[in-house]
């Protein structure tokens, strides 16, 4: 900060000594203002800069102690242990088994609670909520990692290291023991009862061992934790071919169970891989296998009061809050700071745009049998990631994550999620056309002495969406946007071609009025979950 008059001083009559400790004070907050920022309510920075004492300091350290904690449970197990204090990218190869959910009838579910507004979105987030929150203790007492939310899906993580005194098969147990009490406990959501009849959620689950990368990319303002490598497609795959009920396991994951004797009995899956018949009894598949520690870290403790000492105290704080706030989208993160006090966020239906972006030849491309390639790769995908994510934000969009597809790795962005906006569609079509233009520019790296190639497809829509901090209330969680409108965003990106960006009607019926913008029919098609054929276009130029 450059040499200012501190706004406010002490009153009239105040002590020589203690005006100067206030001026001290005020030159002491100029090495925290600036990360203060973003990590303080505007009215509590305000509150600290008038009247930097002991007293509203003591403020700013406990809102930093629960956005500490609040930030702990929205990012990865690794991320919070280990946060990444270097602005280098890292990246480190793994061995285990991934377990991918997708939820069944979540659909019906939105429309059935939408009608009634803000009431429906609590009923609806209470209900999501209460499924999340049940996968999420049985995933941790069987030992595994969740790593992200991905819409009402999830993504979790069975180590290698953890069971590689038993071999292979240990993991890939493990999972499978988790994915038959997971599908057990499905039964408490078959009946639901709304305004519009009894409604269901059900669940796909499918389980894939392999090897793949774990990376920390991006920039030291925006970061993402990302698998990368063929096993996580064939995991993603192997839930998509699986069967809602059951539990799918991959060819591979058969393979390892097949040298050693276990109680599981399998059938052939029509589509892909497995079956697993639950035909265990309660004892032989238990509650749990091993419970793991609790993710929070021990609550710091205020011992010096004094002005230097509640600076160094919040110093620590932001020093650790830094890096892990890099893993948000700076809006999501500006929301979860003003609302860090109450501890929650409210549910809402907002109307969106909502964009799927699937960079194609990139990220599947990380392989183990070329290990001197990965650099490479995993700088390549940082720097997309990045300059992305620089495309969106200037046009006032949010990159919420790096999710996965069956395809390979996709970007979910929005526009007008957290606040209205007549304009989504054209900033989104806006952003989407300079995505297309930058993926081409990319240099691509070396795979086996021979340039990777690297294009992109998109699919875009608008429409209502469910906008909700999902999962434990009081554990692993994430801001995240839900619905028919998000769905069918992704099932255009996987019906589109190379470098193509697929359109629905209504997100062309707000782009046709605008010159800049050339929308060209392609055809009624079939998209999953739909009952009819939908009308789809192409966003040229």
């Amino acid at each position: 900060m450059g040499p200012r008059q501190p706004i406010g001083h002490p009153e009239e009559g105040t002590s020589f000594e203690l005006d100067q400790q206030w001026i001290g004070a005020v030159a002491e907050l100029e090495s925290i203002e600036r990360s203060l920022r973003d990590l303080a309510p505007a009215d509590l920075y305000a509150a600290l800069w008038v009247d930097p004492s002991p007293k509203t300091m003591v403020k700013v350290f406990d809102h930093l102690r629960t956005l500490q904690h609040i930030l702990i449970d929205y990012v990865p197990r690794d991320v919070a242990q280990q946060p990444p204090f270097s602005p280098q990218i890292r990246h480190r190869w793994h061995r285990g088994t991934l377990l991918f959910t997708d939820l069944a009838g979540f659909t019906p579910l939105f429309a059935a609670n939408a009608a009634a507004g803000r009431v429906g979105a609590e009923t609806l987030l209470t209900l999501i909520n209460d499924y999340f929150a049940q996968m999420v203790e049985l995933v941790s007492k069987a030992g595994g990692n969740l790593l992200e939310f991905t819409g009402d899906a999830m993504l979790v993580q069975f180590r290698h290291e953890a069971y590689q005194s038993e071999g292979d098969q240990a993991e890939v147990r493990q999972a499978i023991y988790a994915g038959l009490r997971m599908q057990r406990a499905m039964e408490k959501f078959s009946a639901i009862e709304t305004t519009q009849g009894c409604r269901s959620l059900r669940m796909r689950l499918g389980i894939h061992p392999g090897q793949f990368v774990a990376a920390d990319i991006g920039t030291p303002l925006r970061r993402a934790h990302v698998l990368l490598g063929q096993p996580v497609l064939v995991a993603k795959q192997t839930e998509g071919a699986g069967v809602v009920g059951r539990v799918c396991l991959s060819q591979a994951g058969y393979d390892c169970l097949q040298p050693v004797a276990h109680r599981l009995h399998l059938e052939p899956n029509p589509g892909a891989g497995w079956l697993v018949v639950d035909d265990l009894s309660n004892e032989t598949l238990g509650e749990y296998d091993l419970t793991l520690s609790r993710r929070r870290t021990a609550s710091s403790m205020l011992f010096d009061r004094s002005v230097p000492g509640l600076i160094d105290e919040i110093q620590t704080s932001l020093a650790t809050i830094e890096p892990l706030a890099s893993y948000l989208p700076r809006p999501v993160l500006q929301l979860l700071v003003n609302t860090a006090a109450a501890r929650r966020i409210s549910p809402a239906f907002p109307t969106a745009a909502v964009a799927f972006v699937n960079l194609m030849g990139l990220p599947e491309a990380v392989d183990a049998a070329y290990p001197d390639d990965t650099d490479g790769i995993v700088a390549c995908f940082s720097h997309a990631f990045s300059l992305i994510n620089g495309v969106v934000e200037r046009r006032r969009g949010i990159l919420q994550k790096v999710t996965y597809h069956s395809a390979g790795s996709e970007l979910l962005i929005h526009f007008g999620v957290l606040a209205p906006d007549p304009d989504a569609s054209l900033r989104a079509a806006e952003t989407l056309r300079a995505i297309r233009a930058l993926v081409g520019q990319l240099r691509p790296p070396m795979r086996q002495g021979q340039p990777l190639s690297i294009s992109c497809r998109m699919g875009l829509t608008y429409g209502p969406v469910f906008a909700a901090e999902i999962g434990e209330p009081r554990g692993r969680r994430e801001f995240n946007v839900l619905g028919d409108t998000v769905n069918t965003a992704a099932r255009l990106m996987g019906r589109a071609s190379q470098n193509q960006i697929l359109l629905d009607a209504a997100t062309m019926q707000m782009l046709e009025s605008d010159s800049d913008y050339c929308c060209q029919f392609i055809g009624d098609l079939a998209l999953k979950g739909k009952a009819t054929p939908q009308p789809i276009y192409s966003l040229e130029g």
